[in-house]
């Protein structure tokens, strides 16, 4: 009955609302609607938003062990230092490439607790060009594909080669047997991060996975129905100011949504009976 009169009320209103003449009106709406949702309600680079404090809280709160967290695109620190906060028994590796963001993170992070690395992450080792703006090296969006610096933002780009490593070859160096936390924030190559851990994900030793999704993905060609064929086995939230929304079985109109958001994967048999 609930579906039938869905349906009903969405045809009444294409029929009476998709006029030229309402098209302010909609658009209004739709972009009202994604704030709502979750979506380009908090600006990067402006330190962690209530979300991902609430989310940071209620998954400490559940941690029975010391936790292992990753912080991959770590940029000055905001985040990990922002996680220590919460849970500072937490051991926590923070991988950020660019020299001078590096540079900021090693001072503001000294003396916390946190390993930093400096290094990108993606599917295989390597050297790796890192796109940024020309007059402000070090920036939240620098970019592995010079498109996001150019196109989506606008600026001259300038490139820097820097080390790249797979995170497979990094738990195995250091005998990580589990991984409580991953936060990837990597401006498009949030996939290839994953690809080079797939090992460890095929082992079922990554708990819950904090992955930007936006514009920059538009860049890199990587739609949100990659990440749910690679993380089979997670369940997929996004986050609002109060906590979680599950985004359910994949729907391209309601995941294929490019713009800033963050999403939490959380394996089924795991966190997400926490947070649920």
């Amino acid at each position: 009955m609930k579906d039938a009169l869905f349906t009903w009320l969405m045809t009444c209103y294409a029929v009476l609302a998709s006029r030229r003449y309402w098209y302010a009106w909609n658009r209004l709406l739709f972009n009202l609607s994604l704030r709502g949702l979750g979506i380009l309600q908090y600006p990067p680079g402006q330190g962690i938003s209530k979300a991902e404090e609430h989310c940071l809280r209620v998954l400490a709160a559940h941690w029975d062990e010391t936790p292992i967290i990753l912080d991959v695109g770590a940029h000055e620190g905001e985040f990990a230092l922002s996680v220590k906060a919460v849970c500072p028994q937490a051991h926590l590796y923070a991988f950020e490439p660019h020299p001078q963001a590096y540079a900021v993170l090693t001072s503001r992070t000294h003396g916390a607790g946190i390993t930093t690395v400096q290094a990108a992450c993606g599917q295989q080792a390597g050297i790796v060009t890192l796109y940024d703006y020309a007059d402000r090296p070090g920036s939240y969006p620098a970019s592995l594909y010079p498109t996001v610096i150019r196109d989506l933002h606008r600026g001259h780009v300038a490139g820097v080669d820097v080390s790249c490593m797979a995170l497979d070859d990094f738990v195995a160096e250091h005998a990580l047997s589990k991984i409580h936390l991953l936060k990837i924030d990597t401006e498009g190559h949030e996939l290839q991060v994953l690809l080079g851990l797939s090992k460890t994900l095929a082992r079922h030793a990554v708990d819950a996975i904090q992955f930007e999704f936006n514009g920059m993905h538009v860049m890199s060609r990587t739609w949100m129905r990659d990440f749910y064929e690679l993380l089979e086995g997670y369940s997929f939230y996004r986050q609002v100011q109060d906590g979680l929304v599950p985004l359910g079985p994949y729907s391209p109109i309601f995941c294929e949504l490019f713009a800033y958001q963050n999403i939490v994967a959380l394996r089924s048999d795991g966190p997400s009976q926490v947070l649920s």
